[in-house]
């Protein structure tokens, strides 16, 4: 691989460090248990890791509340821990990304409890966007925003003198203050943070809330609260993809080429970039702003043979046209888990869901461009529905009272060994329960049992894996579509490799004969069975 270009056709394995292998016995993952699991990650084939966010944080959103951006919470272990687990990535050749966050910080970061003790219209508050309220006597927030974990975006604060005073804007939870970033203190803070972990070996870093910097700058009314309201991903145009963003993104992007001219390896951003279309979403990874922003589109798409024509079709053209490549994802920590989303309306086991969800793994893997998994995925874990109430983490049903969009049950522990929770999850005998329960289901899905099964998606994804890495078609380049019937999707890659899909439920006649290279369940040579895809060296 090109180590100038590494990012452009890599597989990165998104890890959820709390959820991933715990080494002190505590219940929650830690650094030293992902370095403990690189050799795992290694022989699934990837090219490198994301790390969720490990700074110190009150965890009232899992870390996505960062405290101090220059540091290591001790729960997962301490910046010592860190460089231990860069060395041993980089023997290995696996990449490490640092997910930062821009957009907001703690309510418990120290600028903010500077904000809260200084007066209204002082530099402190100017780090964030304190606003004076509407009605009588300032009793109403300053505008109409919703925060996308529920409620109202404005909090009102009491004054150092005990009054009720002024509110400060928070896009998702009153603990997650939204930084100003038309103060040029907050920018120059970020710099120094990007530096300090790029000169800890750093390969790169995933931005959250990528589009959610800037806000407008006089605060006006949505036209749409309700729907706002309706959103997880933000669509308020006023608090989302203001122009200013893009600035940011460029001198992001001259940092990391600085640390590229020292030493030749390219640094990477990645961006989570939630906008409206494919062709918005071009206009963050041009050549001197993000390498590359996640293509939420095909995640978000319908099973349905038209619907992924039409999402691919579309990022081929705007955003592979700017010079970048497509960032394809099929899940996250933040979303319900593929094969159950797949899988629905289908009873929870009917393997619907895992089929589709293996088929879609294997077309992912044969698109142009990057791809990331979310840890777990290559298991064929599907979500856990039945999380009692009382276990409950996620800020989201902590403010609504409701499960519809909650993320608990995409987040818990990963399944590795026996029979039981914690399923050599946590270390010792004597070790606390994973922090979020595991059902008994888990054990079907345990590591062990699927790298000893060929069947398994285990087995799938390392093969495609390994395939991508071997054959040139895949990676960087075009597709071709080609012809076929209803409920059928497939391409050619370089005028050889063909991946073709059946989004149906019956078997179709494949628009290639000859033995598939890789195929997603039994596949006899030239007929797809429903619900699947395969990949063939193109004979025809």
């Amino acid at each position: 691989m090109d180590t100038h270009r590494w990012w452009r056709d890599a597989v990165i394995y998104q890890v959820y460090v709390r959820s991933f292998l715990d080494s002190t016995g505590d219940g929650i993952g830690d650094l030293a248990g992902v370095r403990a699991g690189l050799p795992y990650l290694k022989k699934l084939g990837v090219d490198g890791i994301w790390l969720s966010p490990v700074y110190p944080s009150p965890q009232h959103d899992h870390g996505y509340d960062v405290a101090d951006h220059r540091d290591v919470d001790p729960v997962f272990g301490d910046l010592a821990e860190f460089d231990l687990l860069v060395g041993a990535a980089r023997r290995l050749d696996v990449k490490v990304l640092l997910d930062i966050v821009p957009n907001h910080c703690s309510s418990e970061h120290p600028w903010f409890r500077e904000a809260l003790a200084a007066p209204p219209g002082s530099p402190q508050r100017a780090r964030f966007h304190f606003a004076d309220g509407r009605g009588p006597d300032g009793a109403e927030p300053p505008n109409n925003w919703h925060a996308m974990f529920g409620g109202p975006a404005w909090t009102r604060v009491t004054e150092p003198d005990g009054r009720p005073g002024q509110w400060y804007l928070h896009m998702f939870t009153p603990e997650q203050p939204d930084w100003n970033w038309r103060t040029p203190e907050v920018a120059a803070d970020f710099d120094r943070t990007l530096r300090f972990w790029l000169d800890r070996g750093a390969d790169g870093f995933r931005v959250d809330v990528a589009a959610g910097l800037f806000k407008h700058p006089d605060l006006p009314d949505s036209p749409d609260p309700e729907a706002d309201a309706r959103a997880r991903d933000s669509v308020n145009p006023l608090a989302w993809n203001q122009p200013e963003v893009h600035e940011v993104w460029r001198h992001w992007r001259a940092v990391c080429e600085e640390y590229t001219r020292r030493d030749g390896r390219e640094r990477l951003l990645v961006g989570e970039v939630s906008v409206p279309s494919a062709r918005e979403h071009a206009t963050y990874v041009r050549p001197d702003e993000l390498h590359q922003a996640f293509f939420f589109d095909l995640l978000g798409a319908p099973w349905d043979a038209d619907a992924f024509r039409k999402v691919i079709s579309e990022a081929m053209q705007d955003i592979a046209g700017t010079g970048s490549t497509v960032t394809w994802v099929l899940n996250n920590h933040d979303q319900v888990r593929t094969v159950t989303r797949y899988g629905e309306p289908a009873p929870q086991g009917s393997g619907l869901g895992t089929a589709r969800a293996r088929a879609a793994a294997l077309l992912m893997l044969a698109l142009p461009g990057a791809a990331y998994i979310y840890q777990g995925e290559e298991l064929g874990l599907p979500e856990v529905v039945d999380l009692p109430d009382d276990v409950l983490t996620d800020p989201i049903f902590r403010r609504t009272g409701s499960r519809a969009r909650i993320r608990d049950g995409c987040r818990v522990p990963l399944p590795w060994s026996g029979q039981a929770s914690p399923f050599g999850f946590t270390s010792g005998a004597e070790g606390a329960a994973p922090w979020l329960p595991q059902p008994d289901w888990f054990a079907e899905h345990a590591t062990d049992r699927a790298l000893a099964d060929t069947r398994s998606s285990w087995h799938l994804y390392r093969d495609g894996l390994q395939l991508r890495s071997a054959l040139p078609q895949l990676g960087e380049g075009t597709l071709r579509w080609l012809e076929t019937g209803p409920d059928v999707l497939a391409f050619v890659r370089a005028d050889d490799l063909v991946c073709a899909v059946n989004f149906g439920t019956t078997p179709v006649s494949a628009p290639v004969l000859g033995t598939p290279l890789l195929a997603s369940g039994p596949c006899p040579p030239g007929v797809l069975p429903g619900s699947t895809a395969a990949w063939w060296i193109n004979g025809s």
